[in-house]
């Protein structure tokens, strides 16, 4: 019992930890949100009147309504996915070295910190579809419950990921430039802007092993009716993505080391 109180404790201290980093960095929490607010603006709205898919607007869709689940779920995926730095901005100003020398299991402190991300980046998705609620009413919020779970998934895969790419990467410069090559094709091959369907073959190929491919596939299905996968194929392969780069992020921390 005690050592259980123990973990929930590891766990708690280093999730607060990251909210309330978030919570004080003001600049950081409106620059966040306001890129994808100014996508949905002038991408959505720009584009909404110059390109027509045919599929889409034969179920009655039009691209607004096609575009912001995509919207959403890139807010989820650049905020969890990039939250990685400040594992290297703690190695720089020495957190990292009391975090590795404390008395308590190193797997139970990354999740904590993975999920004090997650829970960031779960909520910037929130704002971000109510802002978007008032430009497309249309948009379904009978499956929020589902919803809310297809973005913490999302937010805790990718995560883990950012934290274990930041585990291995020495230099803030480093972390940028390969989250930034990760991040451009993994966006763009998800299906946030145009439908997988309409893909060449070898992309489609990429889209389906692609995570954020189903995350944006889950939550379009969810918000508007329309999606490419089934509900519970998604939410599956999402979460055998979590598990899999929890897994990997927590291996990969137990081994770091800080000079």
């Amino acid at each position: 019992m005690f050592r259980f109180r123990e973990a929930l404790i590891s766990v708690y201290v280093m999730w607060y930890r990251q909210v309330k980093r978030f919570v004080r960095a003001r600049s950081r929490l409106i620059g966040s949100i306001a890129q994808p607010l100014f996508w949905m603006l002038f991408f959505g709205l720009g584009f909404s009147s110059a390109l027509s898919f045919q599929e889409a607007r034969s179920f009655g869709l039009g691209y607004m309504s096609f575009l912001i689940p995509g919207i959403v779920m890139m807010a989820v995926f650049f905020t969890s996915f990039t939250a990685g730095i400040s594992v290297i901005w703690d190695k720089e100003f020495g957190f990292l070295k009391e975090v590795l020398v404390a008395p308590a299991s190193r797997s139970l402190l990354i999740f904590g910190r993975a999920l004090g991300d997650s829970t960031v980046a779960a909520l910037q998705g929130f704002i971000v579809l109510v802002v978007a609620y008032f430009l497309t009413p249309t948009l379904l919020l009978d499956g929020i419950p589902i919803f809310t779970l297809t973005v913490f998934l999302t937010a805790l895969t990718f995560t883990c990921l950012g934290i274990a790419l930041a585990s291995k990467v020495r230099s803030i410069e480093g972390f940028h430039l390969l989250t930034t090559f990760i991040a451009m094709p993994t966006l763009f091959l998800s299906g946030a802007f145009f439908p997988v369907e309409t893909m060449p073959e070898w992309m489609k190929i990429l889209a389906f092993i692609n995570p954020l491919t189903y995350s944006v596939d889950a939550a379009r299905k969810i918000l508007t009716n329309i999606g490419f996968f089934s509900l519970p194929l998604n939410l599956m392969v999402l979460l055998g993505s979590t598990l899999i780069f929890t897994f990997i992020a927590a291996w990969i921390f137990e081994k770091t080391t800080v000079e």
